[in-house]
């Protein structure tokens, strides 16, 4: 029996590239039961996702692209709740912008997967919004399967690809060719903003 299910914080802060600086909202997600957790891009405060963990083990700290936003604080909760911190090769010149000293723990490559009680995260490289953009797939927690898009696909459309090393035409085929072929009934689950479906969002960018 799969006793894995998915946790929501969401975190506030800031995102900065190319001079810029805006104020956000993450959406931060934890995948796990009563004893061991996933976290996915644990966003802007590692105080609040520590409390969140509340001392469960932690198998992986997945990133799914390395948006100063997404990775400021995840040397700070890997040093204070444990777990490897991964993430995509691709995108290794935005970690490096952000943390001088100091390297993820593995690499995320496309079909690598991850599990936790009871649950498999496949990843499933999508680059557009950065070159090493990667969302995470599970097929075991809950009546239908789960996407976690990080900033590739929101409700409403493709993520933001007006900044350095994003390319717009690149995550539509990443879209059109990796996450619309996964069921139309699967439940998105966003960086940023609220959740939707892929079949909500295929009728709106294929329609």
């Amino acid at each position: 029996m799969m006793n894995a299910r998915i946790e929501h914080l969401e975190t506030s802060g800031t995102f900065s590239l190319d001079g810029g600086t805006w104020d956000v909202d993450n959406n931060v997600w934890i995948v796990g039961d009563d004893s061991e957790v996933i976290i996915i891009d644990p966003a802007h405060s590692a105080e609040a996702v520590a409390s969140a963990v509340n001392g469960r083990k932690v198998a992986a700290i997945l990133l799914t692209h390395g948006h100063d936003d997404h990775i400021r604080q995840v040397m700070e909760v890997g040093s204070r709740v444990g777990g490897t911190i991964h993430l995509n090769p691709a995108d290794r010149m935005l970690w490096d912008q952000v943390h001088t000293d100091g390297a993820p723990d593995g690499d995320i490559n496309d079909g690598d997967t991850f599990t936790v009680a009871g649950a498999t995260l496949r990843a499933i490289h999508t680059p557009g919004h950065s070159p090493g953009s990667t969302c995470f797939y599970s097929e075991d927690l809950g009546e239908t399967p789960v996407l976690f898009s990080g900033d590739t696909l929101f409700q409403g459309g493709p993520g933001a690809t007006g900044r350095s090393y994003s390319s717009y035409d690149t995550i539509v085929e990443s879209i059109n060719t990796k996450l619309f072929t996964l069921p139309e009934n699967t439940r998105v689950n966003t960086g940023h903003g609220p959740s939707t479906t892929i079949g909500e969002e295929a009728v709106q960018l294929q329609g």
